[in-house]
C-alpha cells in the first residue's frame, strides 16, 4: 500500500472495510484477553517458578506497568513513522513477546518479557480504534465504536473463562501461545488492507514531558497495586510513590500548558465533549474491573465454585455486552448519545443493586442473570460514550486522544481494583470483630441444639468451625458493601451526563493525517 492517508471511508469498499473491521478486531481483542487471562493461571506459574504470592503479582503489576507507560506516546509515534507501520511493529513485538512468556523458565524471564509485550501492546488498543473512526464515514462512527467496543469489553470478561479452560485443559503456558496464531493473521490483513497515514518526519519528541507522564503513571500503578499489600500509608514504599506520583503529574500539567510542543497538545483537552469523556471512561474502568476482580473470588473462595465454572458464569457477560452494542450501533443515529448512556449507568446500577443482594445460598443463575443485565448496561454505555467523545475532536487529533482515552480507563481500572480490594478486607475485619463479639455462651442462639452441636464454644474444634463461619459471614458482608458501593458510583454520574453536548450531524469528518 502507498504512504496516502486513510479515506474516511465513504468511499471504502466494502470487502476492504471488512477486512480492515476484522484486522484490527483481532488485535484488540488479543490485547483485551491479556488484561485478565493470566489472572487465573497465577497460582499454577507459582508452583511452576516456586514463587511467593508477592513475587508471582509481578507477572501481573509488570504487564500493565509498562502497558500504562507506553499508552501516551502512541499519538507521536504514530504521526512521527505512521500510523500502519507502528500497528504492524506492535502486533509482531506483541505476539514475540507472548511466544516467549509461554516458554519462560525463570519468574524473572517472565517479567521481562511481560514488560516487552506490555509495551507493544499498549498502543494496539488506541489504534484500532482510530483506524476504525479514518475508515468508516461520519454517519456510521456509531456502528464503528460498537464492533470496537466488543473486543474492548468482551477481552477482560472472557479472559479467566478462556484462561481457567486453557490452564485446565492443556497448561498455563498456552494462556500465552494462544496470541501466536491469532497475531500472524492479525499481522497478515493489516498489511493487506490497512493504509499508511501521511508522516511529520520533523515532529520532535517531548521527552521531558514523555519522562514526567511516565514516571507519574508508574508510580502510580506501583501505588495502587502494592498499597494494600503494604498496609497503604503505613509503608514507607507507599508513601514515596504517592509523593513522587503526585509531583510527576503536577509536572506534568504545568509542562503541557506552557510548553511550546508539549507531550500532549492542551488543544485536546479544549474539547468539552471529549474531556467529559475522559472522566466518564474512567468511572466504566473503575465499574467494569471492579466487579470483575470481585466476582471471581466471592464464586471460588465463598461458594466453593471450580475455576471452570466460575469462568462460564462470567462469559454470559459478554453476551450481554454484544448484543446491546449491535443494538445501539443501529439507533445511535437516531437516539442521542446522552438518553443511552443515562439507560446504560441506570441499567448497570440495577444490576449491582442485584448483586448487592447476594447471599451464601444464592443459585448459580442469579450470578449469570445478574451479568447478563450488567453487560448489557455497559454495552449501552461504552459505544455512545466513545462515539460522543470523538465527535467533535479534530480527525488529526485522534489517534493522540484515543491514547489519553484509553490510558484513563486504565487507570480507572486500577483505582477500582485497589478500592474495592482495600475496602473488602477491612471491612471483613471490621465484620468479623462485629459479629465475634455476639458469639458468646450468653447468646441463647448458642444453646439450640443444632448450633450446640456445630459450634461447640467450649471445644477447639467447635471454635474452629465457628470462626470459619464467621469469617465467610463477614466476607459476605463486605462483597455486597463493595457492590452497593459501585451502585451509588454509577448513580453518581447520571446528572453530569445532562453536561454533554450533542454530537454534530450531517457533518463528515476528514480523513486522520497525523501531522501535528
Amino acid at each position: 500500500m502507498t504512504d496516502r492517508a486513510v479515506s474516511g471511508g465513504a468511499g471504502q469498499p466494502r470487502f476492504q472495510l471488512a477486512m480492515i473491521t476484522f484486522g484490527t478486531m483481532l488485535a484488540t481483542i488479543m490485547q483485551a484477553l491479556d488484561t485478565t487471562i493470566a489472572n487465573v493461571a497465577l497460582p499454577y506459574m507459582q508452583g511452576a517458578f516456586s514463587a511467593t504470592l508477592d513475587q508471582i503479582t509481578w507477572v501481573l503489576t509488570s504487564y500493565i506497568v509498562a502497558a500504562a507507560i507506553m499508552t501516551p506516546p502512541t499519538g507521536w509515534l504514530a504521526a512521527r513513522f505512521g500510523r500502519k507501520r507502528l500497528y504492524l511493529v506492535s502486533v509482531v513485538g506483541f505476539t514475540v513477546a507472548s511466544m516467549f512468556c509461554g516458554i519462560a523458565g525463570s519468574l524473572t524471564e517472565m517479567v521481562v518479557f511481560r514488560i516487552i509485550q506490555g509495551c507493544f501492546g499498549a498502543a494496539l488498543v488506541p489504534l484500532s480504534q482510530a483506524t476504525l473512526l479514518d475508515n468508516y464515514p461520519t454517519s456510521r462512527h456509531g456502528q464503528a465504536m460498537a464492533i470496537w467496543g466488543v473486543g474492548i469489553m468482551l477481552g477482560p470478561i472472557l479472559g479467566p473463562t478462556l484462561g481457567g479452560w486453557l490452564t485446565e485443559n492443556y497448561s498455563w503456558r498456552w494462556v500465552f501461545y494462544i496470541n501466536v496464531p491469532v497475531g500472524i493473521l492479525g499481522f497478515m490483513v493489516i498489511a493487506s488492507y490497512v493504509s499508511e497515514t501521511a508522516r511529520n518526519v520533523r515532529l520532535k519528541f517531548d521527552l521531558f514531558g514523555f519522562l514526567a507522564i511516565s514516571i507519574a503513571v508508574a508510580a502510580l500503578q506501583m501505588f495502587l497495586d502494592r498499597g494494600q499489600q503494604l498496609d497503604w500509608f503505613g509503608s514507607y514504599e507507599i508513601v514515596i510513590e504517592a509523593i513522587i506520583a503526585a509531583l510527576c503529574l503536577y509536572t506534568f500539567l504545568v509542562h503541557t500548558f506552557t510548553a511550546e510542543r508539549p507531550f500532549i497538545s492542551p488543544s485536546l483537552f479544549r474539547d468539552w465533549n471529549f474531556s467529559l469523556s475522559l472522566i466518564f471512561i474512567f468511572v466504566v474502568g473503575m465499574i467494569l474491573y471492579a466487579t470483575m476482580a470481585l466476582l471471581p473470588p466471592f464464586m471460588q473462595e465463598l461458594l466453593n465454585y471450580p475455576v471452570v465454572t466460575v469462568g462460564f458464569l462470567l462469559a454470559p457477560r459478554g453476551i450481554g455486552t454484544m448484543i446491546a452494542m449491535m443494538i445501539v450501533g443501529r439507533i445511535i443515529g437516531p437516539v442521542q448519545p446522552r438518553f443511552l448512556l443515562v439507560f446504560g449507568f441506570a441499567l448497570n446500577a440495577v444490576a449491582l443493586w442485584w448483586m448487592s443482594t447476594f447471599s451464601l445460598y444464592i443459585l448459580p443463575w442469579e450470578v449469570f442473570a445478574s451479568g447478563v443485565v450488567q453487560g448489557f448496561g455497559l454495552g449501552f454505555v461504552f459505544v455512545p460514550l466513545t462515539t460522543v467523545g470523538f465527535s467533535t475532536l479534530a480527525p488529526e487529533r485522534r489517534t493522540e486522544g484515543a491514547g489519553v482515552y484509553n490510558l484513563l480507563r486504565n487507570i480507572g481500572s486500577s483505582v477500582g481494583i485497589s478500592i474495592v480490594a482495600a475496602l473488602l478486607e477491612r471491612n471483613t475485619q471490621i465484620n468479623h470483630a462485629t459479629i465475634g463479639a455476639v458469639a458468646t455462651p450468653f447468646n441463647p442462639m448458642f444453646r439450640l441444639p443444632l448450633v450446640e452441636h456445630l459450634f461447640n464454644l467450649h471445644t477447639a474444634s467447635g471454635l474452629t468451625m465457628l470462626n470459619a463461619e464467621v469469617t465467610r459471614q463477614a466476607a459476605m458482608i463486605g462483597y455486597i458493601d463493595d457492590f452497593r458501593l459501585m451502585m451509588y458510583l454509577s448513580l453518581a454520574v447520571l446528572p453530569f451526563i445532562l453536561l454533554l453536548g450533542k454530537p454534530p450531524r450531517g457533518r463528515g469528518l476528514p480523513a486522520a493525517a497525523l501531522a501535528d
